[in-house]
């Protein structure tokens, strides 16, 4: 049985997160001093044609994110073999990618879990057990900025509005929403 999901709030610390990374290594949010914000991509997996297309426009603004003081990162709970096969699939060149996320971790994110349900429109299998997509801003001091979670691969948030929404955010020092418990 997987644990309840747990909301996260704004201006409150995240849970830690320490993933492999494809090519080698390890990415640790705890360690992570971008200018402005962490951004966590978690995605479905290697079976997903939707995050591939959704990854790979991320992927082309990597740079534009990294001007701005975010860093990027794409995290699945696939493991090391389908995170290296989705990267080489889906010819992703800038974008750090983490796989091999725990469900209980994914839970405390506020992450939602599905069954597997077989081949997809790809033709991979989905596993037994997935995370769907959600999509974090991390100020450097380890407290969530914003959060979007999906519970379906569909009307994810647009990474060209992200970028515009984090030239406001700097230049107004808009605070975090949503705090009140």
């Amino acid at each position: 049985m997987l644990p309840p999901i747990t909301p996260l709030l704004p201006r409150q610390p995240v849970p830690a997160l320490k993933v492999p990374l494809v090519g080698g290594g390890e990415w640790d949010l705890a360690t992570q001093r971008p200018g402005n914000f962490s951004m966590i991509v978690f995605y479905r997996g290697l079976h997903c044609p939707i995050c591939s297309r959704y990854l790979g426009d991320l992927d082309r603004r990597v740079e534009e994110f990294a001007k701005r003081g975010v860093s990027a990162i794409a995290i699945s709970g696939d493991d090391a073999e389908r995170a290296k096969a989705a990267h080489v699939a889906w010819k992703l060149q800038h974008l750090s990618i983490g796989y091999g996320l725990p469900l209980d971790v994914a839970r405390k994110w506020g992450l939602y879990i599905s069954s597997g349900r077989g081949p997809t429109s790809a033709g991979v299998t989905e596993p037994e057990l997935f995370i769907e997509p959600g999509l974090f801003l991390v100020r450097p001091d380890g407290t969530l900025y914003c959060a979007s979670v999906q519970t379906m691969p569909f009307a994810r948030p647009s990474f060209a509005e992200v970028l515009q929404a984090i030239d406001f955010v700097v230049a107004k020092n808009y605070p975090a929403r949503g705090e009140a418990a």
